[in-house]
């Protein structure tokens, strides 16, 4: 489950990237607040670790704001996740960048718990990794190019 600061996050850039495709300008926080349903005071740290990131930029003075600087369809979904809520996977032995063997854990190459988790988790992160801010602004299913993937395989 995503959290809801990842899920402001989402729509602040989906709103911030509409923008850019509409007038190239930059956003005013309220404005991105009003747009996205996030609360101001929340959406002002989201910014600033967006912006850390090299995902959007400000800009000062009466035109001022937000905006995005790197292009919708180089911002996967994954990097969001993982900036705002950290490591995605759901055992600390699966991740990638956060390894780190279970306390318990005897020998990972026989662990039934990792086994399971770990085909899951799998297919889950090549899904997400392939997702970009650009398929969430274009699609009302970004999902169904899997789903018509695994109907054409199956047939």
């Amino acid at each position: 489950m995503i959290t809801h600061k990842t899920k402001y996050a989402l729509k602040s850039l989906m709103v911030l990237a509409d923008e850019k495709a509409d007038t190239g300008e930059a956003l005013r926080i309220e404005e991105i607040a009003e747009r996205s349903g996030a609360p101001k005071r929340f959406l002002e740290h989201i910014l600033l670790d967006l912006k850390r990131a090299g995902l959007i930029g400000s800009r000062r003075g009466r035109n001022g704001g937000y905006e995005l600087i790197k292009e919708a369809r180089h911002i996967s979904i994954a990097e969001v996740l993982r900036l705002i809520d950290g490591p995605m996977a759901p055992l600390p032995c699966l991740s990638r960048r956060a390894y780190r063997r279970c306390e318990d854990c005897k020998d990972e190459q026989t662990c039934r718990v990792r086994a399971v988790f770990g085909g899951f988790y799998a297919t889950y992160i090549l899904m997400i990794e392939s997702l970009t801010l650009a398929d969430l602004q274009q699609d009302a299913d970004p999902l169904a190019r899997f789903s018509d993937a695994a109907r054409a395989a199956g047939e």
